[in-house]
């Protein structure tokens, strides 16, 4: 009897839907699982007959053979303990076997019949709801996988359980999501004195998810810039809060199920490899740029970078997607970033002043900075200096205004381009608008072309950085509820590409 049980494999953050196929047949008893699995899908069989032997559920001396299929397709994981217990089940006649062709599993199995929580159940609750399957994970991944409201989600917590609820003896309750976890570390831009150009560049770039780079001396305040950064962006939409959950729940950073409506928020360390930032390694995991889609990267000490992690960038930056290339597969993760990169003017870091800094300014600081690339400088929107702040400064009260206070008026800019891009699903923000788009909802007045005219002639703009300062413009007359972007809006966001100094770049 050949007997069937519905899982899927991960290519990036989609599921694809994998039939476990398994036949008892004569021959020399053994149990062998095929359709290019790899070492956690072989040892699969071990777990299986183990805990098929806890609920005293013996083997019969035949011929067990699993097929996975697509066989082509690689599989990987230990999720796939239990469709190949069910469909085992199903063969030995335990369980009905047209049951299970309206349900997917996964899950993997302790040696006691437990299971335990696996990654991944967000995008398969929303393989088997497209299906219009019900999905059997772990209970530990129920309130997980239950946010995918078409979808019916059964989630026990043994094999047991899993048996008894496709037997109908004790049916299991539908899983119910989890809370939404609430943020309660974000901090506020009122604790920065001082930098009231450095915050203004801020607001620009949550409001139009601008690309900003930061050059200071150590000590200015560049990295508690950035990290009060996720205080003023608008909460996740429903939609890409379980479009980022997807991703993290890939990773396994999700917490019982809890879904957050904060953006992600990634620093990594100037170390991190390709496979780190970018993605890739065992499984061809999602990296920084992927976890941090929706939401904030931050990347300190940017020139300390290694020059292919830096120059991988540039793509990801341009389209707002990433393909982790491999020779057995190719998977595509979705990295629509917010990029914050922070750098010393120098290695010793005190170009601007004199008495501290080395001996060999200013070419320390041309050698150091030329790290970055042309082509990578140039996709950055926001360019400018954050000056020490004197000590004076820093011994009166603070002043400034909050985070909520500037939060608000990002979100009122936001829900503007929200409503000017409605009829282009691909475009969210003004810093997706290109072409024809970003012509129509960008076109300066009569004195702003001629000033950005002037400004791309002086300064020798390239395409990119032209259009990226008619990105600039419209966000801040959207920030300004201004329908037109007017020669003030150019110049605004002409300064922030002039305050680094001579740029070599253009």
């Amino acid at each position: 009897m050949l007997a069937r049980a519905r899982t899927v494999a991960f290519d990036g953050i989609e599921a694809r839907i994998v039939e476990a196929q398994c036949v008892l047949s004569p021959g020399l008893p053994s149990f062998n699982v095929v359709g290019l699995p790899d070492k956690a899908v072989s040892e699969a069989r071990e777990r299986v007959r183990a805990a098929l032997s806890s609920l005293s559920i013996a083997l019969p001396p035949r011929r067990i053979t699993v097929n996975l299929s697509p066989a082509d397709l690689p599989k990987g994981g230990s999720h796939f303990d239990l469709p190949i217990a069910l469909s085992l089940l199903a063969a030995l006649g335990i369980i009905p076997a047209e049951d299970l062709a309206n349900a997917v599993s996964l899950g993997e199995l302790s040696l006691d019949g437990t299971l335990v929580a696996v990654v991944g159940a967000l995008p398969a609750a929303m393989a088997a709801a497209s299906e219009d399957c019900a999905l059997i994970c772990p209970k530990p991944c129920g309130a997980e996988a239950a946010w995918v409201g078409d979808a019916q989600v059964f989630a026990p917590a043994t094999l047991t359980e899993a048996i008894r609820h496709f037997t109908d003896q004790a049916p299991l309750p539908r899983a119910t999501p989890g809370e939404v976890a609430p943020n309660t570390a974000l901090r506020d831009l009122r604790d920065v004195k001082g930098q009231e150009r450095a915050k203004r560049a801020l607001e620009i770039a949550a409001a139009g998810r601008h690309h900003m780079l930061l050059i200071g001396s150590p000590g200015s305040g560049k990295s508690m810039l950035a990290a009060r950064l996720p205080g003023i962006m608008p909460p996740l939409s429903p939609a890409e809060a379980l479009e980022t959950s997807m991703i993290h729940s890939l990773a396994g950073l999700l917490d019982e199920g809890g879904i957050s409506r904060s953006r992600p928020f990634r620093e990594p360390h100037h170390t991190a490899s390709v496979a780190a930032i970018v993605g890739g390694g065992r499984g061809a995991k999602p990296g920084e740029i992927s976890l941090a889609h929706n939401g904030v990267l931050f990347m300190d000490e940017f020139p300390e970078y290694p020059r292919s992690v830096l120059e991988t960038l540039r793509q990801p930056i341009e389209t707002g997607e990433v393909v982790v290339a491999r020779a057995n597969a190719h998977t595509r993760y979705p990295c629509r970033f917010l990029l914050i990169a922070a750098a010393n003017p120098c290695r010793c870091g005190y170009l601007a002043e004199p008495e501290r800094a080395c001996a060999r300014v200013p070419h320390c600081g041309e050698d150091y900075l030329g790290r970055i690339s042309g082509p990578l400088m140039d996709r950055f929107d926001l360019r400018l200096e954050v000056p020490p702040v004197a000590w004076s400064d820093l011994d009166l009260p603070a002043n400034g205004e909050t985070s909520a206070e500037i939060a608000a008026r990002v979100v009122t800019a936001r829900a503007t381009q929200a409503q000017r891009f409605a009829p282009h699903a691909e475009v969210r923000v003004n810093a997706d608008a290109e072409g024809a788009l970003l012509e129509e909802i960008a076109a300066p007045d009569a004195e702003g072309r001629a000033l950005l005219a002037r400004v791309a002639e002086r300064m020798g703009l390239t395409a990119r950085g032209y259009h990226r300062v008619l990105r600039v413009a419209r966000t801040i007359a959207d920030l300004d509820a201004s329908d037109g972007v007017r020669a003030v809006h150019i110049a605004e966001a002409v300064s922030y590409r002039l305050t680094i100094g001579p740029d070599t770049h253009e």
